[in-house]
């Protein structure tokens, strides 16, 4: 069976921080094609610190800032994946420098992140983290943003 063709959403809802648009479906693009994925729409949105953490207290009862959210919104692993990605870029905006990272970057390791959970790696454990390390680094040197 072939990946099924997937819709790639992207939403702008920070009031002043963007990212292009269509590097971001570009990139989760071409996570799912090397994936092999199976998927059905991936919407990302890129929002701001009130959104993500209300976000994250609603739903996680986590009641702080947060990089990414994920949210699978498929039935079952047999179903086509299907979910949103939630990314604070003010997040991306303050800790770039952390990681000696533009913001693009920051921001694009957070849709790299967001988009492999959907697809249903973890990092819940030691190797689960080291695996999606690894695939963050490789997507992000494979699919460098450009600076805006």
């Amino acid at each position: 069976m072939k990946p099924i063709d997937a819709s790639v959403q992207v939403y702008q809802q920070h009031p002043e921080r963007t990212l292009s648009q269509d590097y971001i479906r570009q990139l989760v693009s071409a996570i799912i094609a090397d994936e092999n994925a199976h998927v059905r729409e991936i919407s990302v949105v890129l929002a701001d610190h009130a959104t993500v953490r209300q976000l994250n207290t609603r739903y996680l009862e986590h009641d702080c800032n947060t990089d990414v959210l994920a949210f699978p919104l498929s039935d079952s692993e047999s179903e086509p994946v299907e979910g949103e990605v939630y990314i604070d870029l003010d997040t991306a905006a303050e800790r770039c420098g952390e990681f000696e990272a533009s913001f693009e970057e920051e921001a694009a390791r957070y849709v790299i992140h967001g988009t492999l959970h959907l697809l249903g790696y973890t990092d819940k454990n030691e190797d689960g983290t080291r695996i999606m390390r690894e695939k963050e680094e490789s997507y992000l040197a494979a699919h460098p943003p450009k600076s805006t």
